[in-house]
């Protein structure tokens, strides 16, 4: 029945939102943290499905169909991808469930998502789609080129897998904890690993029920995209199919999740952040059409069928997102005389969280940035609980999408001496994670954490 895309779908958002679960981030962090703890989860997502779909092949309940790989599309369309979801601030999963977190930003990235999917496969431009994915080569799965079984693959990427696994998880419980919010148990966010084995149990568990209702493929995400644009446009029943209904309740999922934790509300972005997002939807759809698939559709699926498509994919999905992070993920402040980061939005993004708002200073320069900035050291400030002390250093990126919060941050405390504290407001959901493990990481004392409000929290690091 159709409706089951509908009730995973919802498991599934509300999974990847309390698990934070972005592949973007995964890639990224690579890049500009040198690590590769977060990706790690994705390879659990990969190995969880590999093992299950290739259990459920042998046991002839799937039939998985290979198209003949195309190089040219597959590279250039996943290094566009890569770029775009930079740009949009999340992947297609990513751009669902945070939609669903009240992130206008990610609206508008749907919207070009949509519909420039819709123009690749089914519009004006499906003509230049069916160009580039003309070039193939004779080749769909690595086992079948080297005529091995595929529980072989499956073996050894779980092995290096469950390593990589073990070694993140021990660093993590013998090294420094990252100080974490109080909070009641339904509003804690699960773990990344967790979520990722509960994301990739649920792809496995997707295919046969998808494939029941005539769509003989497993979780995915721009196809689905397209069909809502597609959908909207003719009202045309038939693209309402398993997919369709999957992403839909990604976003209720979410949402709902999202509610019960305290961390939904409606988050306008900037002119800046809203083009980016725009955009970068716009490259989300272009990419994702020529390279066969996004970071689910390849990323999770074709990976742990070991087609060529999917790893190559997923190859240069890393390459346009390094490329994008060296390019745009860089710290927007500019330091004056008066020791004062700023810009005009950080004054009016302050309106959603009076709490956060600042002591004022004489003349304060303002520079062009993405985000709202403001570090400021206060000579003076009014009692109550908006008073920052003597020493103490105020960064607010209010409305900042991650992960600008945190390289906000990193930039801010490197102009800072030891034993004072940056009071840090954001109300980024990656970053009640990404910011205390940074702060433990790199030997600072979190002194305070604490949310301000629904989907707003302050952090206070004191510089180690």
């Amino acid at each position: 029945m159709p409706i089951t895309g509908l009730i995973l779908g919802a498991v599934l958002g509300a999974v990847m939102q309390r698990g934070r679960f972005c592949v973007t981030g995964m890639l990224r962090d690579i890049f500009t943290r040198g690590t590769w703890r977060p990706f790690t989860a994705l390879l659990i997502v990969i190995s969880v499905h590999a093992i299950g779909l290739t259990a459920l092949t042998s046991a002839g309940v799937i039939t998985p169909e290979y198209s003949p790989f195309a190089p040219a599309a597959v590279i250039v369309g996943a290094f566009i991808f890569g770029v775009s979801i930079v740009l949009a601030g999340g992947c297609a999963s990513g751009t669902w469930y945070r939609a669903g977190e009240g992130l206008v930003g990610s609206w508008l990235a749907l919207v070009g998502y949509a519909l420039s999917a819709a123009a690749m496969k089914t519009g004006p431009l499906s003509g230049v789609n069916a160009w580039l994915g003309q070039f193939t080569v004779n080749q769909t799965t690595v086992p079948a080129t080297f005529g091995l079984s595929p529980w072989w693959f499956v073996a050894g990427l779980g092995a290096l897998t469950a390593y990589l696994a073990a070694r993140f998880l021990q660093e993590e419980f013998t090294g420094p904890r990252p100080v974490a919010l109080a909070q009641p148990l339904h509003r804690r966010p699960l773990h990344v690993y967790l979520a990722a084995v509960i994301i990739g149990i649920i792809g496995v568990i997707a295919w046969p029920l998808s494939a029941a209702t005539g769509r003989n493929d497993g979780l995915g995400i721009t196809t689905p995209s397209k069909n809502v644009a597609n959908y909207i446009v003719t009202g045309d029943g038939s693209f309402l199919d398993w997919g369709v209904l999957l992403v839909l309740g990604i976003l209720g999922g979410a949402l709902v999740a999202a509610k019960v934790s305290g961390e939904f509300r409606v988050r306008v972005p900037d002119a800046r952040t809203s083009s980016r997002a725009v955009v970068g939807g716009i490259g989300m759809g272009v990419g994702a059409s020529w390279a066969g698939g996004c970071t689910v559709g390849n990323g999770m699926v074709q990976t742990s069928l070991f087609t060529y498509q999917g790893w190559v994919a997923l190859a240069f999905f890393a390459v346009g997102v390094g490329v994008a992070a060296k390019i745009w993920l860089k710290p927007s402040g500019r330091k004056t005389a008066t020791g004062t980061y700023s810009t005009d939005e950080s004054v009016d993004g302050r309106a959603a969280h009076p709490e956060a708002t600042t002591t004022s200073v004489s003349a304060p320069a303002y520079a062009v940035a993405p985000v709202a900035l403001k570090v400021r050291e206060q000579q003076s400030a009014p009692a109550g609980p908006a008073e920052v002390a003597p020493g103490e250093y105020a960064l607010d990126t209010l409305g900042a999408v991650c992960p600008f919060p945190l390289i906000e941050a990193v930039s801010a405390m490197d102009e800072l001496r030891s034993g004072q504290t940056l009071v840090i407001d954001f109300d980024c959901t990656q970053a009640t994670d990404a910011i205390p493990r940074w702060a433990a990481e790199a030997g600072h004392e979190v002194t305070e954490f604490r949310a301000t409000g629904d989907a707003g929290w302050r952090i206070k690091v004191r510089k180690g």
